[in-house]
Order: structure tokens, then sequence, then C-alpha cells
């Protein structure tokens, strides 16, 4: 029903009066039918009476507007060039910040960065001597006096130096130089041969199964004194040289600073081993350089390195979960610094790499020369005897 306003109504009836005295019939339908679709109008001669017309209605104001935001804090900005990195060769970039006040403190968001190479918080330079391969993604965040603060993603590329290539010896299972020895505590002084002091050990070679090279070595630990260890041993520079480098006039040993152990492990029940130890050594000029690697199953599924001055073991926090009747891949790289500190870089077990990047201070080895490795066996509470194999391992020294 629509509403029409007062002087319509008003002519229409005019024309209404005027049309039953003179119009035709057709004239008279057309003028109520105007009348009737008008609200409140009552049709000449009708008892009837349209209803009330309805309020014309009120708009729904609009909500009012958001108030306009505030001035937003300028955000932190990070910039630098990244240049591509070579392993083996020193590595700077530096990374400057924008759009706060200094001072700034950088730091490492997420992602990791290569093996060997570190960022200094206070001045944002990325430094160091990569030891592997790959591209590094990670974030690097940076906050002000003020605190604020800002992140950007960026990403290094390690490539192999293509003129001067590590040197490897490979397939050390098979080699010949190895000892072995028990151990047990409190002082964990050398016995052999085996059994000695309640423990017995042995190492076998050639085992074709479980073997991946068709040749991995067996490793054994037994007896009745509980925790105690059996510690196989094999000096590969300097003197007693399993491979022909006695380096007697002492002018190779102090010249390699960068060395990876690389090997592949297996155990039916690693679950009865209280830990498994693998470890690079260097010696000279009565310095002991012990980069002591030990993956704590039994004793709580964590790997701890070597303190060399306080002779004591340190949780890094890194799982250590090896795969029973499955070959587990280590790797362990380790760096000697210019200012002769031991740099424990990286751990990889299975495909996952964990960055160590801590430093320590050597211990003392007088009349010891060389570089040597070594593979540990711990034993548990009970003493449980377990089995371990061996295969494809390598050492890279540069």
């Amino acid at each position: 029903m629509r509403y029409c306003p007062p002087d319509v109504v008003k002519a229409t009836r005019v024309r209404l009066s005027k049309a039953f005295q003179y119009s035709p019939l057709g004239t008279i339908l057309s003028l109520l039918l105007t009348l009737t679709a008008c609200a409140g109008v009552s049709v000449p001669g009708s008892s009837s009476t349209a209803s009330t017309p309805a309020p014309t209605p009120t708009p729904t104001p609009a909500p009012p507007s958001p108030p306009s935001p505030l001035p937003s804090a300028s955000s932190l900005t990070i910039s630098g060039t990244i240049p591509a990195a070579t392993v083996g060769s020193s590595y700077d970039a530096t990374l400057s910040a924008s759009g706060g006040t200094a001072p700034y403190v950088f730091s490492l968001a997420s992602g990791q960065l290569p093996a060997g190479v570190l960022l200094a918080d206070a001045t944002g330079v990325i430094s160091g001597t990569p030891t592997a391969v790959g591209n590094f993604v990670f974030a690097i965040s940076v906050t002000d006096s003020k605190g604020l603060s800002g992140k950007q993603s960026l990403q290094i590329t390690v490539s192999n130096s293509s003129t001067t290539p590590g040197n490897s010896f490979s397939n050390l299972q098979q080699s010949t130089g190895w000892a072995s020895y028990g151990q047990g505590p409190p002082d964990f002084v050398d016995c052999s041969p085996s059994p000695c002091d309640g423990i017995t050990f042995s190492m076998s070679q050639g085992a074709s199964s479980p073997s991946m090279s068709g040749s991995a070595a067996q490793f054994n630990l037994g007896g009745t004194a509980v925790y105690t260890d059996a510690l196989f041993n094999n000096h590969l520079i300097g003197a007693f040289s399993s491979q022909g480098l006695p380096d007697n006039n002492h002018t190779l040993v102090p010249t390699y600073h960068t060395f990876t152990y690389d090997v592949y492990f297996y155990g039916t029940n690693l679950e009865l081993s209280q830990a498994v130890e693998f470890d690079i050594n260097q010696f000279f000029n009565n310095l002991g350089f012990i980069w002591g690697h030990e993956c704590r199953i039994a004793g709580g599924h964590e790997w701890d390195v070597w303190n060399n001055v306080t002779a004591h073991w340190t949780p890094t926090g890194i799982p250590c979960n090896p795969v029973d009747n499955s070959w587990n891949h280590l790797t362990i790289q380790v760096q000697r610094t210019p200012s002769n500190q031991l740099l424990y870089q990286s751990i990889t077990l299975n495909g996952v790499t964990n960055t160590l990047n801590q430093y320590y201070d050597p211990g003392s080895a007088v009349n010891w020369y060389g570089v040597t490795i070594n593979y540990q066996m711990d034993g548990n509470s009970q003493q449980s005897p377990y089995t371990v194999y061996l295969d494809e391992l390598t050492f890279t020294y540069e």
C-alpha cells in the first residue's frame, strides 16, 4: 500500500465527484483505483476504511567509521650482502640494522648457520670457516635499545673447494692399527688384553652381515664389572701411524685444524648400551685436543661433549636416538681454532644436523704427538653384553 500526498487525494476526489456526473464508467473506475491505492482514503459511497498508513521508516544510521590507526612505531630492517661460501675457506659477511635506535643486538631466530660459522650479536658479523657443503636457510632477528625488533630470512650456500680438497682415510673399520682396552671406575685406567678387571671386549673385522661395504667391523662389550667400558683406538698420523704418516719431523700434525668423523653404526639392542662414544684427538706441543662425543642411550638419550680442562662430560641438550636393527649414519665436525681452542661444530645423526658451535680450552698431553680416533662402548648398570657394528668409517682432515 502506497502513501499519497494530501493534494493528490484532494484533486482525485474532485475529479471523481465530477466523473459521477459526466464521465463514462471507465473513467470512474480508474479514479477509484487511484484512491484505493492511497493509504487512509475512503472511497465515496463505501463504509469500509483503508488501514492506517505505515510510518515512513527511519533509515538506520551507518555505523561509525573506525578510528584512524595510530601511527605505528618504525620497524627495524636488516640489510647486508650474503656471499656464497666455500668449505675450508674463511668466510665474512656483515649485516646492518636501520630504523631504530642503536645499539642493536643480533641473534639467530631460526634455522642454522653453516658448521664453523658464527654470528656476532653486537656487530652483525657472520664469520668463520665452513666445514660442510649445503644450502643453509636461517632467520636473523635484531633488537634496538628501545625494544623494537625486526627479522630477516637469509641463506648461505656452501660448496666444495675446487682447489684445496681435504685429505681423508676411508673404510678405517678395515684398517690395521686398532688397539683395544678395558676401562672401569673410578679411575678408568686402561687394561688389556681382554678379559681384565671384570671386563670382556673384542673387535673382529670383515663382517659381511650386517654390512654396507661387505666388510664391517664387529665390536663387543660384556663382563661382570658394571659401568665399565671398552675403548678401541687407532693412531692415524704421527707416532704409530697405521696410515703411513709417522710425521717424524713433527711438521704435519700442527698444521691440521679441521676434522670430520663420518661413520655408520648398527646395533640389534642399543638400549643395552649406557653410551657409545666417538672421539677425534690431536696432540702436539704438550697440548691435548680431545673432541669427545658421547651418545648417552641408557644414560638418557642425549649427546655430551668432553671438557678437556675439567675432564668431565658436558650435556648439549641435543637428543641422541639411534635406531635398532638399522644402519645409523653419524657425521661429527670439529675444528681447532687459530688460538688453539677446541670448537665443537656440529653433530648429524640420520640426516638431522644439530649445530653446537661450543668452544673449550685444550688440556695437557705431555709427550703425546699425533692425530688419533676412538670408538668406545660403555656398559650399563647390569653390564649387559651387547654388540655394535661400524662400517664405512671415513676420517677427513685439513
